[in-house]
């Protein structure tokens, strides 16, 4: 047998493994390079600038992935900012710092409640009187419509519901409330909300007074003679035709129209003079009554000065006064009432 026989037939198993090893390595190697050949790179897309603010967002290709014959996705617009729901619930109630210019009526439209509820919410404040308010003091903003409530020893939840002609269920159901409804059992002093709830108002009005009754100024106590009559047609009281303050709503039953101090006050309509009076006058300040004759009567409160004395007869869009800030007011304006046959009408009613 020739040597090299000799060596394949002693070293026969280790030729064999070599062999199998350097194949096997052969192949990896061959295969990366064949996949390597085979994978076509994309180019990334060029950067594209980000929009200005008021611009409209860029359209941006997304590169595929893959080769050519990858799946592209679908095209879409980028959205820079992520929209957080506006109207997420609110259970709780927050606290708000009064500020130079606010109203109940405004503040009240910006938590999106009825003024009522958050007139409620703060008798120790404002004493149920919106033109308590002031700059600088905080007030408690109810989480929904209804009367946030402090419970008192005594009571139960269908007392306090048949109090404020609301729901047991709807108290139950608060989710603010955090009642445990297996026991449901309320603490004394806890705050509570009261779905739908309400009340009465303590309302602070100067009295109706029919140009046939007596006066109330200093300076005439007798009965008015018969004078001018309106015409059922009013206009406008100042020469600002729109708000500063409250609206018409149950508990502010007339209208907080625009005007400076010492602008002029006009009659709305013809009629007679019934009241004419400075001083604090349920915090109407100075103010001016005037019976048109028909069944309307008109009130012009918060005035600096007044021009016309109990009885006298005045002509529609004569200066009766100038705007001021006299009173319960917290800035000069012009709060103008309506009311027929002793109740109040909205003035926006009748106001041209």
């Amino acid at each position: 047998m020739t040597k090299l026989g000799s060596f394949i037939k002693n070293n026969l198993f280790n030729i064999i493994s070599w062999s199998v090893t350097f194949i096997f390595a052969a192949g990896i190697v061959l295969g990366a390079f064949a996949w390597k050949r085979s994978t076509t790179v994309v180019q990334a897309s060029a950067p594209v600038p980000t929009a200005a603010p008021d611009g409209e967002p860029p359209r941006v290709q997304m590169p595929a992935l893959g080769g050519p014959e990858a799946f592209v996705s679908v095209e879409r617009e980028i959205q820079l900012e992520t929209n957080i729901p506006a109207d997420k619930p609110r259970y709780k109630p927050v606290e708000y710092r009064v500020s130079r210019g606010d109203s109940i009526f405004a503040i009240s439209e910006s938590f999106k409640l009825n003024a009522e509820t958050v007139l409620w919410a703060n008798y120790d404040v404002l004493q149920d009187d919106p033109h308590s308010l002031k700059p600088g003091q905080v007030l408690n903003i109810p989480p929904t419509d209804g009367i946030f409530y402090q419970w008192k020893e005594g009571d139960t939840l269908e007392s306090v519901a048949n109090e404020f002609k609301a729901s047991v269920d709807d108290i139950l159901g608060f989710p603010g409330n955090d009642i445990d409804l297996t026991n449901p059992k309320i603490e004394s002093g806890s705050w509570v909300m009261i779905p739908g709830g309400k009340r009465e108002f303590v309302q602070w009005l100067v009295p109706t007074i029919a140009s046939g009754a007596s006066g109330t100024s200093s300076t005439s106590q007798s009965a008015c003679p018969a004078g001018a009559v309106g015409s059922g047609g009013f206009i406008w009281p100042a020469n600002n035709h729109f708000l500063s303050g409250n609206d018409y709503w149950s508990g502010h039953l007339g209208i907080d129209i625009a005007a400076g101090e010492g602008e002029p006050v006009y009659a709305a309509d013809s009629g007679v003079v019934t009241m004419a009076q400075g001083g604090w006058n349920y915090g109407y300040g100075n103010v001016v009554q005037i019976d048109h004759g028909n069944g309307y009567s008109t009130v012009y409160a918060h005035l600096s000065a007044y021009f016309v004395s109990v009885c006298q007869s005045v002509s529609a869009g004569a200066q009766i006064a100038t705007a001021g800030n006299t009173g319960n007011s917290q800035g000069a304006h012009l709060h103008f009432e309506v009311r027929q046959g002793g109740g109040f009408i909205n003035p926006w009613f009748v106001l041209p």
